[in-house]
């Protein structure tokens, strides 16, 4: 149970994703999410591995709390579960392909162990009047996972890299009354098979930073063809009853340390040679992409109808950072294998800081939190933002009486506009607080988002908006999609008038909205349907490439100022260029 109550009563668990990938802090009061943000969005170091100072000093002063009146930490990993992967080390050990990394695998996971340790005294000195609490990693993936949905029952398939020691779960999740929520393992996937790396192992090899721009490789695989290696890739990750494998005479096993190479010189040879990130990208490339990314589809699928059989739900939902390829994920939701497949708006590990607050509170009470079901809008937001008429120097600022019908004209004349309202988004993906807006009509206005506002590869596509009402209009998808998690095929009617938005395999990852959800861009898209007669936009993140969404005003303003973005309406405040 939670040890004990705050000064004043209430019962505060604290989730923490920190001092790795994605830092990211949550907040319950009394078992209500109070907020959550991403510490890459308030200190601008994408991908910050900082323990989540600004994140966690923002969600207690939105609480009106201090440090000493938070009473259970849970943190997202529990680290005493790193230890039995010593006990893989004879089997390595005595197999030819794995032999030579055995030992240096099994240190890397006794240091990882040792920095678990170090990172426990450390929260156990910043918060000393709360209990620590680990939580498996994968278990606080399936809980952010399940409670996002806001669903009764369901299966939850959880893909990564690695969590302690698994790399794919699947979990039946059930909350069949008021009170009690269960949620069962089902099946396990351990490490060294884990699809996470695999996809990580061939990006890096194609020139792009893994665990940051496996995203990149999927939209460079629609321009290849798979056929050239997809028996490679078959080989290398090899489907089983269970699960799948991973094929070490082509991606070697796993050693916690980057000075081990992901793939192998048979696989070099069989392939390409590694790319150096500034070189060309030339059709091998496309192709070995394209494989890997039909491979993976694939083994997706298999852990899908898998999942279903063991839970024998309707409704999938999927976590992990392997969840946020939504073209897998689109060729799930239309295989039939369930009624509907859920994604929440943070899969990967940032979210986990939300799923181990859950747990925590979970184990204390068997009682579901609340506030996380349905909602994405949960960080810092500015409402009373106050600009001078020149902001910064070569920037001035107004306030248009209709900011509705202001942005819709600007968009439809072929402004690309920088969006920034309310509470910041949770995940990698803008969902209309952190956006940038663009017409859907041109192809050119793509060119000019990737190399002048973006600085990232022209084959890069662009996602849209729809109003969700309309989007059967746009898009073939059975299901909403508010989180812009699944990627669709278009209709002709989209291919024939709004081809910015349609990538080179003839889908779009589409972002679904209502007036509910998001009712100041639902109102744009429906003035700027009205204008053009098609209710769709360009929906892309406020930032530049490499660094994190524009999390502050001020992060806001320097895009503007440093990118080829037309304006920035933010805030209700119109702000653009001298």
């Amino acid at each position: 149970m939670i040890a004990r109550r705050s000064a004043r009563g209430a019962e505060v668990v604290l989730g923490l994703c920190a001092y790795t990938h994605d830092s990211a802090a949550a907040l319950l009061v009394n078992g209500h999410l109070i907020g959550f943000a991403e510490e890459e969005r308030l200190d601008g170091v994408k991908h910050s591995k900082a323990y989540p100072t600004k994140a966690v000093a923002w969600l207690l002063d939105e609480a009106g709390l201090t440090a000493n009146e938070v009473t259970t930490v849970a943190y997202n990993f529990d680290g005493r579960r790193y230890l039995p992967a010593l006990g893989q080390f004879p089997a390595h050990l005595a197999r030819a392909a794995t032999r030579s990394r055995a030992v240096a695998r099994s240190r890397s996971f006794l240091t990882v162990h040792r920095r678990y340790q170090a990172r426990m005294r450390d929260l156990a000195r910043r918060f000393p009047l709360a209990r620590l609490v680990p939580v498996l990693h994968h278990r606080a993936h399936a809980l952010y996972a399940f409670l996002s949905a806001g669903v009764d029952d369901a299966a939850v398939l959880v893909v990564d890299s690695l969590g302690e020691l698994q790399t794919t779960t699947i979990w039946h999740a059930a909350h069949r009354d008021e009170q009690t929520l269960h949620l069962r393992l089902a099946a396990a996937v351990k490490d060294p098979a884990s699809l996470g790396y695999a996809y990580g192992a061939v990006t890096e090899h194609l020139g792009w930073r893994r665990g940051d721009e496996e995203g990149t490789v999927m939209a460079l695989a629609a321009l290849g063809e798979p056929a050239r290696f997809g028996d490679l890739m078959s080989r290398a990750i090899p489907l089983t009853t269970d699960g799948f494998a991973l094929n070490p005479g082509l991606l070697p096993l796993r050693v916690l340390s980057s000075r081990y190479r992901r793939t192998s010189p048979v696989f070099t040879s069989a392939t390409c040679s590694p790319r150096p990130p500034d070189a060309p990208v030339e059709p091998v490339h496309a192709d070995l992409a394209a494989a890997l990314q039909e491979r993976t589809e694939q083994v997706m699928l298999h852990l899908a109808r898998r999942a279903a059989r063991l839970t024998g739900s309707g409704l999938l939902c999927l976590g992990g950072g392997v969840a946020m390829n939504c073209v897998a994920a689109g060729q799930v939701a239309r295989a039939g294998i369930v009624d509907e497949v859920h994604i929440p708006p943070a899969p990967g590990d940032a979210g986990t800081a939300i799923g181990a607050a859950a747990a925590a509170w979970l184990e204390a009470t068997r009682c579901p939190p609340t506030g996380i079901g349905g909602h994405c809008y949960l960080g810092p937001a500015y409402p009373d933002l106050a600009l001078s008429g020149q902001p910064r120097p070569g920037l001035v600022a107004e306030r248009p009486a209709d900011p509705v019908q202001h942005l819709a004209r600007q968009l439809a004349d072929g402004v690309i506009v920088g969006l920034f309202t309310g509470r910041l988004e949770a995940g990698p993906r803008a969902l209309g607080n952190r956006s940038i807006l663009a017409s859907p009509f041109a192809n050119e206005v793509v060119d000019r988002l990737n190399g002048t506002v973006k600085f990232r590869e022209p084959f890069r596509p662009f996602a849209p908006v729809i109003l969700a009402d309309k989007a059967a209009d746009y898009v073939r998808l059975r299901q909403s999609s508010p989180f812009m998690s699944i990627a669709a095929p278009v209709t002709e009617l989209t291919r024939t008038h709004l081809p910015a938005i349609v990538h080179g395999n003839g889908t779009a990852r589409v972002q679904t909205v209502t007036r509910t959800q998001h009712p100041f861009l639902a109102s744009v898209l429906s003035a700027f349907g009205e204008i053009t007669g098609h209710p769709v936009l360009i929906n892309t993140s406020l930032n530049i490439k490499g660094r994190p969404i524009c999390g502050t005003p001020d992060m806001a303003l320097d895009c503007l100022l440093e990118t080829g973005l037309d304006a920035l309406l933010i805030e209700g405040w119109w702000v653009t260029k001298c």
